[in-house]
């Protein structure tokens, strides 16, 4: 028994992934996406399109799986920075949220999943195909080292290993297909979020624009080694007004 499955982000990359597993033949037994609860609409309507895509083609729909607290409620990354008075852990540096909130769920919900199960009780390993373009061999490499000691994973990365897709690949590949192109996939209140990315979000969702805000004025008293979710700096300082283009 195999089971391959695929961690989809609802960006470019994953997107591209999809597209490439489909017309390489390649069969794909389930899709996870992990909701932090705090994406950009853009994505959220995207994940729409790209189900109706899967589905005329007949793979798996995406199965949306999400952080949850002690006593099982939806336990988002916004309510967690403003229970804890901190921002993202990015932003000091770390990917804790990341961990916690996209790759901690989707574990579970395998680890849980009665078909993940019953090949792993069969001592073979599930085949996960991660979407690493051409360009990012740094996160390729650093992935890759960990394949041979993880215990219930083989990682494949096509784009880069079989098909060699650059970023710019990707989104032509997923115009071919007749997608829009994803966007940007991340929180709306990202610390690694550029400046043109910012002002795109002030323009076009001011509401959560002020909600990152807010989270950051939250954490403002208790911050010491960051200024704000910039880092260096606090976007209330410098998005929170009228900014020029």
């Amino acid at each position: 028994m195999f089971i391959n499955i695929v961690s989809f982000g609802g960006g470019t990359n994953s997107a591209a992934l999809l597209i490439g597993l489909h017309k390489n033949n390649i069969p794909v037994d389930l899709i996870t996406f992990a909701d932090t609860g705090a994406e950009h609409p853009h994505t959220y309507q995207f994940i729409e399109v790209m189900e109706k895509w899967l589905a005329e083609r007949g793979m798996p729909k995406i199965t949306v799986v999400k952080a949850v607290d002690r006593n099982g409620n939806r336990f988002s990354l916004e309510t967690e920075c403003l229970r804890s008075h901190t921002l993202p852990s990015i932003a000091y540096g770390y990917k804790r949220c990341s961990h916690k909130h996209k790759i901690a769920p989707q574990e579970k919900f395998c680890n849980n999943y009665p078909p993940c199960r019953e090949v792993w009780r069969q001592g073979e390993k599930i085949t996960r195909f991660i979407g690493y373009d051409a360009g990012e061999l740094k996160r390729y490499e650093h992935s890759r080292k960990y394949n041979e000691t993880d215990k219930k994973y083989n990682n494949r990365y096509p784009l880069i290993e079989e098909w060699h897709w650059s970023r710019n690949d990707c989104i032509r590949q997923i115009e071919a297909a007749g997608l829009p192109q994803p966007g940007k996939s991340s929180c709306f209140f990202c610390p690694s979020m550029k400046r043109q990315e910012i002002l795109a979000l002030k323009e076009r969702y001011p509401d959560l624009l002020h909600r990152a805000i807010a989270l950051e004025e939250n954490a403002m008293p208790y911050l010491k080694s960051v200024k704000g979710l910039g880092r260096g700096y606090s976007w209330k300082e410098r998005y929170g007004e009228e900014t020029p283009c």
